[in-house]
């Protein structure tokens, strides 16, 4: 197993940690989005709620909102 020596450690948790929040976000939406494709309204709507609730902020959270509404009037 190679060591991580000097600052290398700390780049990679940075790295790690920066920004996990947002992708974990995009990452819901991108599953909605799938679930939808595949005619799994219900999960998606699910999973939009979830980005809603645990996301409420992002730019993702907007994008479920906009889904929300067009599945509701049946689009």
């Amino acid at each position: 197993m190679t060591r991580l020596r000097g600052p290398a450690w700390l780049c990679i948790a940075l790295l790690a940690l920066s920004g996990c929040e947002g992708n974990k976000a995009d990452e819901l939406l991108e599953t909605a989005q799938f679930e939808e494709r595949q005619n799994n309204r219900d999960h998606a709507r699910q999973l939009y709620e979830d980005i809603l609730r645990d996301y409420p902020k992002s730019e993702a959270a907007r994008k479920a909102q906009d889904r929300l509404q067009e599945l509701a009037t049946g689009r």
